[in-house]
């Protein structure tokens, strides 16, 4: 009981209310062992983290990226109209409201769960109109000892508790890691690393007002007393900004520290690049760079192609299954993220050209990629196709 316990309090998760105590986390025994709280490391909360500008900044990107996108409906590869539940998935949130919510439960908890509204509430095959995001902090995952059914504790933000069924509620895991339920995120993962970006910062802030540097030295050849010394260095601060008068041979010498020391940048610079390959954010939307690494608009654009491919589609995918599992069958729901690929409406319509003259798409879903609704009066393809080179890549069969 207490290991799990443990492992419950270390994820960040609340247990439920008043049931909490018959509600057991399953044995999260994933090899990943959470540091120690004994030997001085404290665990560091999602919200604490988020006091960390670096690991703020990442998770404004994510959330940024994703909330911009327009989710699609595609019937057999086929783009069709998108549904209310797509357009508007919560009665009381925007689309990309929703969209913010859930990237942000997942790289902040590892987690995010969505309360799936059915047309008739007590039917699991019934369809579903709409579905409402959950905290997941409040959000226990239980497996009934008495009949083996998986079902979600759960106490909301006004700390009322509520037991779902697992037809009730969709689960989106950030990674899966055998032996747990609970999806792994990138703030647990790391929280050594956490606590190290978090001393660093106190530390450095309190540098001048805590750490007990001296401003300067007061120095003599001659033999003082303790009171003689006491009653000099009462003199000098006493006139602090103004005119000072020395004796008995004393000379005063500051202690210079430079700026790059006293703000410990280059220990600053290491937790940037840490944070932001914890968090799969390319140095450069980090406003960040990388010793020995010049940076340029070629590689800048290959930092953002590789962000969106093994970075932000961690998240995306989840939500897509999420809205693919509760869409009618045949229908999935796919992000466009075309306009992420290419970093600049030239590059992005070069591309478009390259595929109409080339015969691989028309005008009419050039235009759905771009979020304009279709025209008629418009040709599907250029009036004088230019023949395909052959450096340009024909589509598989």
């Amino acid at each position: 009981m207490g290991r799990i316990h443990a492992v419950a309090d270390w994820l960040g998760l609340t247990r439920a209310g008043t049931d909490a105590a018959t509600i057991n986390r399953e044995d999260t025994g994933t090899g990943v062992t959470p540091p120690s709280r004994n030997g001085g490391t404290q665990a560091v909360s999602p919200s604490r983290a988020l006091t960390i500008s670096q690991v703020y900044r990442a998770v404004q990107i994510h959330a940024v990226a994703a909330s911009q996108l327009s989710l699609d409906v595609r019937r057999r590869g086929t783009l069709v109209p998108s549904p209310l539940l797509i357009r508007k998935p919560e009665a009381d949130r925007s689309r990309s409201a929703t969209i913010e919510y859930l990237v942000t439960s997942l790289a902040l908890t590892g987690n995010a769960y969505l309360r799936l509204l059915r047309m008739d509430p007590t039917d699991p095959a019934s369809p579903v109109q709409s579905v409402a995001a959950l905290n997941p902090n409040g959000v226990v995952i239980w497996d009934d000892p008495t009949t083996g059914r998986l079902r979600y504790s759960y106490n909301d933000d006004l700390g009322r508790h509520r037991m779902f069924e697992a037809w009730e509620v969709a689960h989106l895991p950030f990674l899966r890691i055998p032996g747990t339920r609970y999806g792994l995120g990138p703030l647990q993962a790391a929280q050594v690393e956490l606590g190290g970006a978090l001393d660093l910062r106190d530390y450095s802030a309190g540098w001048f007002a805590d750490g007990g540097v001296p401003t300067g030295v007061l120095a003599t050849e001659q033999t003082l007393t303790k009171d003689q010394a006491a009653q000099y260095k009462a003199l000098w601060n006493e006139t602090a900004g103004g005119t000072r008068i020395t004796g008995a041979g004393l000379k005063y010498s500051p202690i210079l520290i430079s700026p790059k020391d006293a703000q410990f940048l280059e220990s600053q610079q290491f937790t940037v690049t840490q944070m932001a390959r914890l968090l799969g954010v390319p140095a450069s939307l980090m406003l960040a760079t990388v010793e020995g690494n010049s940076q340029s608009y070629a590689n800048v654009e290959q930092d953002w192609i590789g962000y969106v491919r093994f970075s932000l589609m961690a998240y995306l995918r989840e939500i897509e299954e999420a809205f693919t599992d509760i869409l009618p069958n045949g229908q999935e729901a796919r992000f466009n993220v075309e306009a992420l690929l290419r970093t600049d409406t030239k590059t992005r319509y070069e591309g478009h050209e390259i595929a109409l003259r080339a015969g691989w798409t028309d005008v009419s879903e050039v235009r759905a990629i771009e979020g304009l609704p279709p025209r008629t009066d418009l040709p599907a393809t250029p009036a004088n196709p230019a023949p395909v080179s052959s450096d340009t890549p024909t589509p598989e069969a």
